[in-house]
């Protein structure tokens, strides 16, 4: 019995260049609202200020608050998760060693994006029916690792998808301590360092 809560799906989606303007202007607007007042205080009427439209525009491709925040968050992970596939096909037939590294790279610039909102991004993540979208981009990044490592030029890995499991998690763990805290150009170094020396070693442990 599947127990995760599945978010509202956005009203319409957008087909004319204008809609698509007006949808990334209440993205961009919602992301700020998050930053400046956090999750408890972003709301559809805070959004549609923010963006300079009425209430009823974002009613039009939302239905609710649940909904624009699932919607916003959807997004952030579809970014991530296609980082990672790209970081993936462009290492096809590499070394592990180099595997770990373009993953590694990929999972933390990809959070760096929008790194001023993945503090509320990670809040909605835990709710609003965000564990479904999270579980739908864990899958496709966790299918696109398998499908690199199954090609790995220096070694054969088995058992891919625990591998590809334990590599993911052991890279976002770090990525999200390191966003939750203020931090520096420094620290971001530090940790992106430690990431690859993590994911490569990681994956070139195996015999």
């Amino acid at each position: 019995m599947n127990l995760i809560s599945t978010p509202d799906l956005p009203r319409k989606r957008p087909a004319q260049a204008r809609s698509v303007a007006t949808l990334e202007t209440i993205y961009e607007a919602t992301l700020q609202v998050l930053v400046k007042e956090g999750l408890t205080g972003c709301n559809t009427t805070r959004v549609a200020e923010r963006a300079g439209v009425s209430v009823g525009t974002v009613y039009q491709y939302y239905s609710n608050r649940r909904a624009l925040l699932a919607g916003v968050l959807k997004r952030h992970l579809e970014s991530v998760a296609q980082a990672i596939e790209q970081a993936c096909v462009a290492s096809q037939g590499a070394t592990t060693g180099e595997m770990g590294a373009a993953i590694a790279n990929a999972f933390l610039d990809a959070k760096l994006l929008r790194a001023d909102a993945c503090r509320a991004l990670y809040a909605i993540s835990e709710s609003h029916g965000g564990a479904a979208l999270v579980a739908i981009a864990r899958e496709r990044m966790l299918c696109a690792v398998c499908g690199v490592l199954s090609s790995a030029s220096d070694r054969q890995i088995a058992k891919v998808e625990t591998v590809a499991l334990v590599l993911l998690g052991a890279v976002a763990g770090p990525v999200r301590e390191l966003l939750e805290q203020d931090y520096d150009d420094a620290a971001v170094n530090l940790v992106r360092e430690q990431l690859v020396n993590l994911a490569s070693g990681y994956l070139q442990s195996f015999p």
